[in-house]
């Protein structure tokens, strides 16, 4: 195993745990705008729509993929700065 990856490896997950968090700030952020609710529902919530159902998890999803891909490749481009190096996946 390469040395770039065994240094990344720590700083990957904590990027992912970053990424995680903004992302779920950002999805608040957007139903608020987006949705008819204050909280975007939960699958099981009987009183919510299909549609709404949905859309809350496909926003979810679109919006955390944008910020982990976001995260994920700003700390490969500032690993590369500190170190000269692109880290190996």
């Amino acid at each position: 195993m390469q040395a770039s990856k065994v240094l990344y490896k720590p700083v990957g997950v904590g990027l992912g745990a970053l990424g995680g968090a903004l992302a779920g700030v950002a999805f608040n952020q957007v139903w608020k705008w987006v949705g008819s609710e204050e909280q975007a529902p939960e699958p099981t919530d009987e009183r919510s729509a299909w549609r709404e159902v949905l859309l809350a998890a496909a926003l979810h999803g679109a919006i955390f993929a944008v910020v982990r891909a976001a995260v994920q490749r700003g700390g490969a481009t500032g690993v590369r700065r500190l170190t000269g190096v692109w880290p190996a996946t």
